[in-house]
């Protein structure tokens, strides 16, 4: 037999090992360099966290499940781009709104014609007409500057005469919501001021002038007749209070409209874009005569920059692990982007953050398009309050008629944490049910349990960046089953 002194000694040795090698690859980071915040957090978590004791009230009904993953956005990869090619999969994903931007620089929709600006709308119609196509609405980022306003060229620049900027949106939106008819249009004005152009928010070039002259606009098409539409802004790179705050006071002191805060949000951290909810839903709070503002993430991901893990689960996993946390915290939330650019060296997979490849490789679903498609199908229709999560295994829970779905993300930035997740369905009416759980890694089981209790538990296995869904369904009276003694602690819980 071990000697059990023995392995205490051991075992305190390798939990010392295990505590202190972190910090110590921590503090050499900080020393040379090499490290940024967002490394050292991620670190810290990989070395400590909190495991999912998942418990979900199967009669709570909130009200309908909001699915604010149901939106998508492409950007500037090519002036030719179009979606008619890739419309199958894209209608696959339901998307209630599609974000387009370069709509001035890219579709040559303004011209100048002796002393008068002109409009063409022939390049932008085929896209916007593509959104409808795939059952979608257009979600358009009024960018950039129109050549003829552009100062020196500058498409970032500020327009040389406002009025005609002004005039610009008018007929823009009026086109769109009034002309084409299309009813609930969204409108941001701008794409990443804050980068593209260098705007700022107060003196100087400000965005609060540009968005100024735009509402303007906006509110003469709706004088105009145009159908009900949304307006607002910013778009920024990511949340700034200084931006939101000052924005909002703003519009509210200068009468202006504005329906919604927009922002983008790239970070491996799911704590980041939860934080931002919290946040953002606080300064909304404190402007109360703005009491329908919504709130848009116009882009996200894991990294703003070209990054491998768009071509793997790792990206998967992110994307639904911030897909359960938007969940009755902010109103639309845009993937980007729907299909990748052409590699500069002819890669098929470069990093590129499209869900789909690009056109020329076969437009492959990549992992990200796969996880939408799975969270989108399985979860329900009616909300279920969802508690327990943990640090690495997020989740949400909903009814379908009879039945409860839930569906987890096991999201390990550094892809090595497993978890056997208890999941407790609480409230349940009945006493035989069917429970299966259905694993974006290909995985499935299927099994029938009996209770006298009104609470039933299940374990689900989950691997490192997992995706899981699990479906509980009453089964007829009729229908006899075997008695299955549930556990209440798991036979085997693989090691973080």
């Amino acid at each position: 037999m071990e000697n059990p002194v023995g392995k205490y000694r051991r075992s305190y040795v390798l939990k010392t090992i295990f505590t202190f090698v972190p910090l110590l690859i921590i503090t050499v980071g900080i020393i040379f360099g090499v490290l940024n915040l967002d490394a050292i957090r991620q670190l810290i978590i990989g070395a400590t966290g909190e495991e999912a004791n998942i418990q979900v009230d199967t009669q709570a009904i909130l009200g309908p499940m909001p699915r604010p993953w149901r939106n998508l956005a492409q950007g500037g990869e090519d002036k030719d781009w179009r979606i008619q090619p890739i419309a199958q999969a894209v209608r696959a994903l339901q998307p209630e709104y599609i974000r387009l931007d370069h709509i001035y620089d890219f579709y040559d929709i303004v011209s100048r014609d002796g002393g008068s600006l002109r409009f063409d709308w022939t390049k932008l119609d085929p896209i916007v007409s593509d959104v409808l196509a795939v059952g979608a609405k257009p979600y358009i980022s009024l960018s950039y500057t129109p050549g003829p306003l552009a100062p020196n060229g500058d498409i970032t620049g500020e327009p040389t005469n406002w009025n005609e900027y002004q005039l610009v949106i008018q007929r823009t939106i009026e086109h769109l919501s009034k002309e084409r008819g299309i009813d609930n249009a969204i409108y941001e004005v701008w794409n990443e001021p804050d980068l593209f152009g260098k705007w700022r928010i107060g003196s100087g070039k400000s965005y609060l002038t540009l968005y100024t002259f735009a509402a303007r606009g906006a509110q003469q098409a709706a004088a105009s007749g145009a159908k009900p539409f949304l307006f607002g802004g910013p778009g920024i790179t990511a949340l700034y209070e200084n931006w939101v705050r000052q924005l909002l006071n703003h519009a509210s002191k200068n009468n202006l409209r504005i329906d919604f805060i927009s922002w983008h949000r790239y970070n491996r951290s799911i704590d980041q874009f939860r934080d931002d909810f919290a946040k953002v839903k606080n300064w909304a709070s404190e402007f109360p005569q703005f009491p329908n503002l919504e709130l848009h993430i116009t882009e996200w991901g894991h990294d703003s920059d070209v990054d491998g893990g768009y071509d793997t689960d790792f990206s998967a996993a992110h994307t639904a692990a911030v897909a359960t946390e938007m969940v009755g915290n902010i109103n639309r939330g845009f993937v980007f982007e729907i299909q990748d650019g052409k590699s500069p060296t002819g890669k098929e997979f470069w990093g590129r953050w499209g869900l789909l490849t690009h056109s020329e490789f076969g437009s492959k679903q990549k992992p990200r398009y796969r996880a939408l498609r799975f969270i989108d199908t399985n979860i329900g229709n009616q909300r279920l309050p969802i508690l327990g999560k943990g640090t690495w295994v997020k989740g949400m829970a909903a009814r379908s008629g009879d039945a409860t779905t839930i569906v987890l993300a096991n999201y390990d930035p550094a892809g090595r944490h497993a978890e056997n997740v208890p999941v407790t369905f609480r409230n349940i009416i009945g006493s035989n049910f069917s429970v299966e759980q259905i694993f974006s890694d290909g995985r499935s089981s299927k099994q029938q349990l009996s209770t006298t209790s009104a609470e039933l538990r299940v374990f689900v296995p989950m691997s490192p960046n997992n995706v899981a869904a699990i479906r509980l369904v009453p089964l007829s009276p009729q229908i006899t089953v075997p008695t299955i003694s549930i556990p209440t602690t798991p036979a085997t819980s693989p090691a973080p």
